[in-house]
């Protein structure tokens, strides 16, 4: 089925997602005014937009990653994107088999990391919005992203996908150069990992 705009409607495996993220954000608390002004962002995309998680919906839609740190709140795992050129968190677009907000995190870190043994929150850690240059044909994109923290072992068995260049354990006060939205979304994932020690 087509809507009125062009786009193709979800289909019912999106329709489950998208009930799903609505759920999750509509019960999520904020952690501050900042992360609620962007949760009202979201909800309003997704009630704007029925297929607000696709990749095709222009010019934003919903995104989900993980932000993986070791047991100690010491270390953070990050992946050298081949494409932005920039050392980042794991994530990206939703699919269809997606039954969740995390169990598309979950997918992504395990098909960018490489990571096979590690815990992850059901509950969302935080909320960004970004542009992305290079993710559609059409133009600058906002991802609307939903992170989620990850704990894992820096023994743990991990490598890069086809979409890194690397993916390598960093000590949380030498961090690689990166965006300024991720060093803030890193230290939200140390301070919950630190705050359960």
């Amino acid at each position: 089925m087509t809507l009125r705009d062009g786009r193709r409607a979800p289909s019912s495996g999106q329709a489950g997602l998208h009930a799903s993220a609505v759920a999750t954000l509509t019960i999520w608390p904020a952690p501050s005014p900042a992360q609620a002004e962007h949760r009202i962002r979201f909800l309003a995309h997704l009630e704007a937009h029925e297929d607000g998680l696709a990749k095709s919906c222009f010019p934003e839609h919903l995104t989900a990653g993980a932000i993986v740190v070791s047991p100690d709140g010491d270390r953070v795992l990050l992946n050298h994107h081949r494409k932005a050129d920039a050392w980042l968190a794991f994530g990206g677009h939703l699919e269809p088999e997606d039954h969740s907000l995390s169990a598309g995190a979950r997918r992504e870190l395990l098909e960018e990391s490489g990571l096979t043994e590690f815990e992850l929150d059901h509950d969302p850690l935080c909320l960004d919005a970004h542009a992305v240059e290079f993710c559609s044909d059409l133009g600058t994109v906002q991802h609307l992203d939903v992170r989620f923290l990850a704990v894992a072992d820096p023994d743990a068995t991990h490598g890069a996908s086809d979409e890194s260049i690397d993916v390598r354990w960093w000590p949380v006060d030498a961090l690689p150069a990166t965006f300024d939205d991720m060093y803030a979304l890193i230290d939200a994932a140390v301070a919950r990992v630190r705050a359960r020690a």
